[in-house]
């Protein structure tokens, strides 16, 4: 289930880059690290309520070279430890330890470890009841364990489709029908745990597409529960196959791409390019539990595209216009209709948008549909500035959406300039016509205060000024 298929727009735009791989703990931790404590709060009462058992959850604030990276642990009790859960056997040495190459600054704890008697005198299978005895899963177990979480259909669609993704690229690798295959990564709690978590965190971050330019994994060899096996694992090989996702090679000895982080990229069905032009909004640095000559940190970013004219340096002044202003040949007009907005707020918004920048904020009475009285909000502004000034309209008003439309504009040149009068130094707009002869407009606010200031009347002080334009 793409991530956009449950959206009609308005999403995020979330890019993971993966320059040192990704897993699925590295995944959930830079998820969280953009939602912040509100978004952990709310993945750890989801996690209360699974129907797992002999685990817990570990969230803190880590170092990785220097670098603040929040860190997402799944801790299993005795009886459902997995070492070959991802971030164990690292350059097939057999070695079980994990490198935390990091300080913790903090911890959030949240145990799942329930006591359950088992002295039932019920007449049925405990296969798929007790965690206790059986650590690993088959796909139809997970997919239990899914349903019955407590997720928004759009999420609980995304961890079945990573679920299955992996289970085939498993059952391919070994060669099995997908109903035979029972191993760690699609039967580990720790896996469960990471991918559930990656797909509530996905819906709760209201994410619609995601752009995942490559995956950077390592090369040689890792030990396994099967033995020793190349870089890239089999299963992750797979998945890249079966659903495109491109590979980028690295120097580091080990494995960077783990088959649940490929899995969960491959079921967001991502898109491999980056727009021309892009904001970013927020960033959350995932760490990784291995120690490399690089560090290991998922970055995961929220974005938004920028089209042509939006966020664009601002145009080349036409060769006329004087030096003084610079303004741009071309401007972006923003422009919205609304009904059910106070003129009082209107206003506001519009002194908002005027101090923010504006070149011009206004708006017109018109007519909408069923003969109701509205008003239209026009918005001139340069490229770079489109962004910040449909924030404030959005914010400030109650329209639900903004027209775009790229304009060109003529200008003339034009300068401010000072001229004397008997009540001083006033502001003038001197604006050169294409016959070469000026037009001078006093400053009206200059004007006024020297009106008002002097008791004499306004019209005869603008009158003053233009005649010692004329005269300099």
């Amino acid at each position: 289930m793409p991530i956009h298929a449950a959206h009609s727009g308005g999403g995020k735009m979330l890019y993971l880059d993966c320059q040192t791989g990704i897993a699925g703990d590295m995944l959930v931790a830079a998820l969280l690290d953009l939602g912040g404590e509100s978004a952990q709060e709310r993945l750890a009462q989801m996690l209360e309520e699974l129907s797992l058992e002999g685990f817990s959850v570990a969230v803190t604030r880590v170092k990785k070279a220097g670098i603040d990276c929040c860190d997402f642990d799944v801790k299993l009790d005795a009886a459902h430890e997995n070492h070959d859960h991802d971030m164990a056997y690292l350059h097939g040495l057999g070695d079980t330890s994990h490198d935390h190459d990091h300080d913790h600054d903090h911890d959030h704890d949240h145990d799942h470890d329930h006591d359950h008697d088992h002295d039932h005198d019920h007449d049925h299978d405990h296969d798929h009841d007790h965690d206790h005895h059986h650590t690993y899963r088959g796909l139809a177990q997970v997919e239990q364990v899914i349903d019955a979480a407590p997720l928004s259909g759009r999420a609980r669609g995304l961890a079945r489709d990573a679920f299955r993704i992996l289970a085939r690229a498993e059952a391919k690798a070994h060669g099995l029908p997908i109903d035979q295959v029972h191993f760690h990564e699609v039967g580990a709690v720790d896996s469960i745990v990471d991918v559930l978590a990656a797909a509530f965190l996905i819906d709760d971050l209201d994410i619609e597409r995601a752009i995942v330019p490559a995956l950077t994994d390592g090369h040689g060899t890792i030990r396994c529960q099967h033995g020793v096996v190349p870089v890239p694992v089999p299963a992750t090989l797979n998945i890249c196959i079966a659903h495109g996702l491109p590979l980028s090679p690295s120097s580091v000895e080990g494995e960077l791409v783990t088959p649940t982080g490929a899995a969960l990229v491959a079921a967001l069905e991502p898109e491999f390019s980056l727009p021309e032009r892009y904001t970013i909004r927020a960033v959350g640095l995932g760490a990784g539990k291995r120690s490399y000559e690089r560090p290991s940190i998922l970055r995961a970013m929220l974005i938004e595209e920028l089209h042509a004219h939006v966020g664009a340096a601002p145009c080349e002044p036409c060769p006329s216009l004087s030096a003084e202003t610079q303004a741009p040949n071309c401007v972006v007009k923003l422009e919205c209709d609304i009904d059910d907005c106070s003129p009082e707020v209107l206003a506001y918004a519009v002194e908002r948008l005027r101090e923010a920048g504006a070149r011009e904020a206004h708006w017109l009475p018109i007519f909408c549909k069923k003969g109701r009285p509205a008003y239209q909000l026009q918005v001139i502004v340069e490229p770079a500035d489109v962004l910040r000034m449909e924030e404030i309209v959005l914010s400030e008003t109650t329209t639900i959406g903004i027209r775009r439309q790229e304009m060109e504009r003529t200008c003339l040149p034009r300068a401010i300039e000072t001229v004397e009068t008997p009540w001083g130094d006033v502001l003038v707009k001197t604006v050169r016509l294409p016959d070469g002869t000026q037009r001078t407009t006093p400053e009206y606010e200059a004007c006024a205060a020297i009106a008002r200031d002097k008791g004499v009347a306004l019209q005869t002080v603008m009158d003053t000024v233009r005649e010692a334009a004329r005269n300099r």
